[in-house]
């Protein structure tokens, strides 16, 4: 069980060396998946404010 348990701790500990040298690729990325989930949020919110209007005004005209 030691034996597990120290395989494991070095494999974290070379994951965690590895990764701290990788430069922040991706970040761009990310970013712009962030800003584009913002986006279509508020054209969501701004295609159901319409729709919810024009549905009021219909039920007016009848």
């Amino acid at each position: 069980m030691h034996h597990l348990a120290a395989a494991l701790h070095t494999l974290g500990i070379r994951l965690r060396h590895r990764a701290s040298k990788l430069p922040e690729r991706g970040s761009v990325t990310m970013e712009q998946v962030l800003w584009a989930v913002a986006v279509i949020a508020i054209v969501g919110i701004v295609v159901l404010a319409i729709t919810s209007y024009v549905t009021r005004e219909a039920a007016k005209i009848t």
